[in-house]
């Protein structure tokens, strides 16, 4: 396949046929990830995927992930918040439910104040900050903002650099706070495989992403798997086994997702709002941040675990992130995570049209 001629912004990579691009984008997340796993950072595999989407796609690179191997990726990780779950988990859920939704709240509020301020003060055009700035159901907000009127482009660009940025934070906190006081993990690569659990793995896959779409899910792919998965992890019908090589696979095709969808192009776009985009995704971080502090202080949390508990967004790339960072409460974690996305994805839509239209009105 020829290559289609570069315009002036393509970029470098532009020119390449397409398995030069692939075997570039390869290259660059191997050395990232042998880099940042031997630095000691958590979730080296996608940390360095998703760095090196980024630069191979703002460099002209036109590859895409293709859609079976996120399915697949998306799936499995589902099983993997699945699998973090454990039937004990469930009392101490029960226990702290105000105080986890206490948390939500508190994270949505300050979410839908940010996206106020933003639109309010026209730092972004129209409506956009309201729905760049809600915590999570990146696509949902894409798609309500289109139907809104609001610059799809911008809400998508706002929602997915909240995903790298939030992850890119996430993990250096998870490293700084660990340092290294850590005992050593040995990978096992390649560990013997349980035949009725590595089966009950796959099957719950697909059967919960069939299900997912059956019944309409938001994101049906990941969100279905997760709950099949859930509702057999607590009821102790089945076991799951997530070997490394399989997790790495899919550590990656999320993180070359997340990572390539910075194009070249999109920076043109939104060049004169990025300080303002990054500034409002941060100032939504230091929130988040601050909602951990609180639950560490009163609730007795551990901070680190606080912190990735109240991490505003992506819920698969902050599963990956805890399942690589020892000493945390991947139950409690993925509790409230999971949590904020069901109330954001139920509330989130209605909450940033409302938003939207008062601010119409006002004008």
């Amino acid at each position: 396949m020829q290559p289609s001629p570069p315009s002036d912004s393509a970029g470098p990579c532009a020119s390449l046929p397409r398995w030069q691009q692939w075997a570039l984008l390869v290259l660059a997340s191997v050395a990232l990830d042998l880099g940042l796993e031997l630095a000691g950072f958590p979730a080296p595999f996608l940390i360095g995927a998703m760095i090196a989407g980024v630069l191979v796609g703002t460099n002209g690179a036109a590859v895409r992930v293709p859609a079976p191997a996120l399915n697949c990726a998306q799936a499995l990780v589902g099983c993997l918040i699945a699998a973090s779950l454990s039937p004990e988990s469930l009392p101490a859920f029960l226990r702290d439910w105000p105080v986890l939704l206490g948390a939500v709240l508190a994270t949505l509020a300050g979410s839908s104040l940010l996206g106020w301020v933003i639109s309010r003060f026209q730092v972004l055009p129209g409506t956009v900050g309201v729905w760049g700035s809600a915590p999570g159901a990146a696509t949902a907000m894409v798609l309500m903002a289109g139907a809104f009127g609001a610059d799809q482009r911008l809400v998508a660009f706002m929602q997915y650099f909240r995903v790298v940025l939030v992850t890119a934070v996430a993990t250096l906190i998870a490293k700084l706070w660990v340092g290294g006081d850590a005992a050593v993990h040995q990978i096992v690569w390649f560990p013997p495989i349980a035949p009725l659990p590595f089966a009950a793995t796959i099957a719950v896959a697909l059967a919960g992403a069939v299900l997912g779409i059956i019944l309409r899910l938001p994101n049906p792919i990941f969100v279905g798997p997760m709950l099949l998965g859930l509702c057999l992890q607590f009821s102790g019908v089945a076991q799951f086994q997530l070997p490394e090589w399989l997790l790495v696979l899919c550590y990656t095709a999320v993180g070359w997702t997340i990572g390539l969808r910075f194009t070249r192009q999109t920076l043109v776009q939104v060049r004169a709002a990025l300080p303002h985009v990054t500034a409002g995704v941060l100032a939504l971080i230091l929130f988040c941040a601050f909602i951990g502090f609180m639950l560490a202080e009163f609730a007795g949390v551990d901070p680190l675990t606080a912190y990735l508990a109240t991490s505003p967004g992506g819920m698969d790339a902050v599963a990956i992130i805890a399942a690589g960072s020892p000493n945390v409460d991947m139950s409690f974690i993925m509790a409230l995570q999971i949590l904020r996305f069901v109330i954001v994805l139920v509330t989130g839509p209605w909450l940033a049209r409302t938003i939207a239209e008062r601010l119409r009105h006002k004008d």
